[in-house]
């Protein structure tokens, strides 16, 4: 069977919150899980576009200022949400950038890797106690097939100073999201039910693709109806690692036409780097130091 918004379950009583929810997946994320009795939360930047997305919106929506290019944003926002929610059942970091000329965050990070994976690492940390005691909840990160860009985490490089190229750059940070999903769940593995999930919209017609490099327009505008869906389409694999019951930590979730880039989601697999355990606990270590957010579960340790 293919997996529809028909078969999102009925929400009533839990608390979403989605970054980046004012347009594009993020918005019709938050749309569907609003009307299916959730209360959401659009984490946003710009709390006037999320004001005029909310209106759009039947059901129970609220706005959250929240700027994930800025640490100092992300813990204000923390606090915003834990003083208006005791609980939240899902946490969807969707928020992202794709393809920028180098630029750097508040906080001096390459604007890719700190908006897209450091900004959700210190915004999960600083909420997870939210989570942990509510079952079935969960934490889904929005990657890409772009994680498979030149795949590595450039250890030696993360902010790119040396040199920058902005595909490479995104692709390290769709990469750090799936790692970063990975050894989130091996540490919850032992913490109640809350559970990690990744996703991936196939390729998506949204803004994110506004800052593709010039030469690169014309092609994707040719082949763009051939490869492309709607934003209603691929928030699908994100609604479904949000919400379907049978969905397990540690999965990843993507459409099912050819190459993933359109379709019904369904159950996929990432990278082969991608599961290098070894590097998510560097990179996981790192992020930690770049952040200064320190996690309530930490690694199981195994038995002699």
């Amino acid at each position: 069977m293919k997996w529809t918004e028909q078969q999102i379950p009925r929400q009533d009583g839990r608390v979403a919150v989605v970054t980046g929810a004012n347009t594009g997946l993020g918005f019709e994320t938050a749309r569907r899980l609003a009307e299916r009795g959730a209360a959401v939360v659009l984490a946003v930047r710009d709390t006037a576009k999320g004001k005029r997305a909310a209106a759009r919106i039947n059901g129970d929506v609220s706005v959250q200022e929240l700027d994930l290019t800025s640490l100092e944003s992300v813990r204000a926002a923390a606090a915003g949400l834990r003083a208006t929610h005791p609980r939240i059942d899902l946490l969807i970091n969707n928020a992202g950038v794709m393809y920028t000329p180098r630029q750097t965050t508040h906080d001096g990070f390459e604007l890719q890797f700190g908006t897209n994976h450091l900004g959700h690492f210190a915004l999960t940390g600083l909420l997870l106690d939210l989570l942990l005691p509510v079952p079935g909840s969960r934490v889904v990160t929005v990657s890409s097939t772009g994680h498979r860009i030149r795949a590595a985490i450039h250890f030696d490089d993360l902010q790119w100073e040396r040199s920058y190229g902005r595909a490479a750059a995104y692709g390290q940070s769709k990469l750090a999201n799936l790692m970063f999903t990975y050894e989130l769940q091996r540490r919850l593995a032992g913490h109640g039910t809350t559970a990690a999930v990744a996703a991936h919209p196939g390729v998506s017609n949204t803004e994110l693709v506004r800052n593709i490099p010039a030469v690169l327009r014309g092609p994707v505008s040719w082949l763009a109806p051939l490869i492309t869906q709607p934003a209603t389409a691929g928030a699908l694999p994100t609604l479904r690692a949000a919400t379907d019951p049978s969905v397990l930590g540690g999965q990843y979730y993507g459409p099912d036409g050819l190459a993933e880039t359109r379709g019904h989601p369904k159950l996929v697999t990432s990278s082969p780097e991608s599961y290098d355990v070894t590097v998510q606990e560097r990179l996981w270590a790192v992020s930690e130091d770049l952040t200064g957010v320190r996690f309530p579960v930490g690694r199981a340790v195994a038995a002699a």
